[in-house]
């Protein structure tokens, strides 16, 4: 994915981030040598990636997303780091798609009271920040999963067999929790196509595909109500119900976290 062209200019993607990694904080300068701009979401297959499904990232950053995983088996300390340091960032993810869908969920009255004579609210500013906290949840996914996917990739061969069963209950945790948290992205984004909006340049439009960025629309059938319009109701029932279900696997997640640090450890 690295090697596809984008429909924006580099520069363009930096001056909106203001040449910072969008993961971890770290500033680059007015012509950066260590930031590099990365797709996240769903992307088209083939031809250019749009900008407002790119992210500035740090070299480091970018290296735990890109670099491939070791297969051998990691000494004990090392593996409690990267364990302590995937639950710390999933953590702190999963406080920032609640903040996401927060945000997702008032989409629509903010729209609508904008449409109202007037008022002077600010939509513009609601937008970017809809575009900008999807693009960081995103990405924040991503680099959980590439770390999910170092654990997966170890040789668990070289540890004794409890620390291969708590990693393994962890490593399953870890993962059922991403999925959670990719479908409460998903259920936001499906907020904005409700709106007649694209979920990633949110660009107004209709039709299968935005002619903007080339995302493919998500599918609303099961929100449609009989006169088609979206329920969005029940759309926000459903989306704090998986934020609820999220929050019980972390309660999970927690426990088998600290199973494994008492396996590692006791070595």
């Amino acid at each position: 994915m690295t090697s596809r062209d984008w429909t924006a200019d580099s520069d363009a993607v930096f001056d909106r981030d203001a040449f910072t990694c969008r993961h971890c904080g770290a500033v680059g300068d007015d012509e950066p040598t260590t930031h590099r701009p990365f797709p996240v979401g769903d992307v088209p297959l083939e031809g250019d990636v749009h900008e407002s499904a790119l992210v500035t990232v740090c070299d480091e950053c970018f290296e735990t997303l890109d670099a491939p995983a070791p297969t051998e088996a990691i000494a004990g300390d090392e593996l409690f780091r990267l364990v302590r340091d995937t639950t710390r960032v999933q953590g702190a993810t999963i406080s920032d798609v609640a903040g996401f869908a927060s945000l997702a969920t008032s989409l629509p009255a903010t729209l609508e009271t904008a449409l109202e004579p007037g008022t002077d609210a600010d939509v513009d500013e609601s937008v970017s920040e809809f575009r900008r906290t999807r693009r960081d949840v995103l990405l924040a996914i991503a680099v959980v999963d590439a770390r999910l996917e170092r654990l997966a990739a170890l040789e668990d061969e070289g540890y004794d067999a409890e620390t291969r069963t708590a990693l393994r209950a962890f490593a399953d945790t870890a993962v059922e929790l991403q999925s959670a948290l990719r479908e409460v992205v998903a259920l936001g984004e499906t907020v904005a196509t409700g709106l007649d909006r694209c979920h990633g340049c949110f660009e107004p439009h209709e039709g299968e595909v935005c002619p903007t960025c080339g995302l493919e629309t998500r599918e609303t059938d099961d929100w449609r109500q009989d006169d088609g319009t979206l329920a969005f109701d029940r759309l926000f029932t459903t989306i704090n119900e998986r934020l609820q279900g999220a929050a019980e696997t972390t309660e999970t997640l927690t426990d088998r976290t600290t199973a494994l640090a008492e396996q590692l450890t006791a070595q």
